[in-house]
């Protein structure tokens, strides 16, 4: 029985001694990872701050953090068994900060930091714990702003869409359009729907809002999915119907005030617009009960 009890005692010693050397391993690592990736880290939250398409960014870290609260008694409680897995994977990472540091491509750098941390999770954690942080990871990737290249190619089909669907309901309140490209001749002026008012902020904000919200009240995977989806329809036809808005003022109205205060107010309007219709979305998916399952 003594026999037993010491055998217990010492494996829970070995135990505690094994994640107190895990934890201090974190922190070192963590400030190794720190000093590589400033740099990077200060670019990124100038972006936020400046640019408003990514002003997202300040909330994905905290909702990350938040996430990782939630499990730290899974955390506590599971394995650490480092796995040689990690390693290509930190291979990977590294490789990309130096092509993205000496390249001049942020989006690479950036990424590598998300890569980086997964590989030194498995490495040094194992798959149980890269099992537990790896929603966490992922959602990390909502801050980071996409290439410059991509986000050029997003914004302009989303101007001539914007356009487009303006243009079509504008004669449905007696207001004669035509439209050439991007720009809609109105009888009293044009109307250019610019590259800010494409919708990209609103659509990439609000992406990155259904995420929060579909986690927090939705257990199903599959509506959780469907809600996120349901985000990028909603935020084009808003942005759709800020224009339809700016258009009947600018008719009906003073173009001086339809393109100045009101124009930057019916932005958030619409935005609050959309998180009601993504509200509305799930409040419609009760109506077509499926088997829920605990993520």
């Amino acid at each position: 029985m003594d026999q037993e009890i010491q055998n217990s005692t010492a494996l829970g010693r070995l135990v505690t001694a094994q994640r107190s050397h895990f934890v201090w391993g974190a922190v070192i690592l963590g400030l190794l990872v720190l000093t590589a990736y400033l740099n990077t880290l200060i670019k990124l939250v100038t972006d936020w701050w400046q640019i408003p398409d990514f002003s997202h960014g300040f909330l994905v870290p905290l909702f990350a953090a938040y996430l990782v609260w939630e499990k730290r008694k899974a955390l506590s409680q599971a394995p650490i068994a480092p796995s040689s897995s990690g390693i290509p994977i930190i291979v990977v990472g590294l490789i990309l900060l130096l092509l993205g540091s000496y390249g001049a491509e942020l989006f690479l750098s950036r990424v590598s930091l998300v890569i980086l941390m997964a590989g030194l999770v498995l490495c040094f954690g194992g798959w149980a714990l890269m099992k537990q942080l790896r929603f966490p990871l992922l959602v990390l990737l909502l801050a980071i702003p996409i290439p410059s290249i991509l986000f050029n190619e997003i914004t302009l089909p989303l101007q001539i869409l914007a356009s487009k669907l303006a243009s079509a309901l504008l004669p449905l309140f007696g207001v004669p359009v035509l439209r050439e490209g991007n720009v809609i001749e109105l009888p009293s002026m044009k109307l250019e729907v610019a590259e800010a008012c494409s919708g990209i902020r609103s659509l990439m904000s609000l992406f990155t809002l259904s995420v929060f919200y579909s986690y927090f009240l939705e257990r199903s995977l599959l509506r959780r999915f469907l809600l996120v989806l349901a985000s990028i329809p909603i935020a084009i036809a808003a942005n759709a119907v800020r224009i339809l808005g700016t258009g009947l003022c600018v008719q009906y109205w003073d173009p001086d005030k339809a393109l100045g205060f009101f124009h930057e107010f019916s932005g958030w309007v619409m935005f609050i617009v959309s998180l009601g219709c993504l509200f509305i979305v799930h409040r419609a998916m009760s109506l077509f009960p499926v088997g829920r399952r605990q993520p």
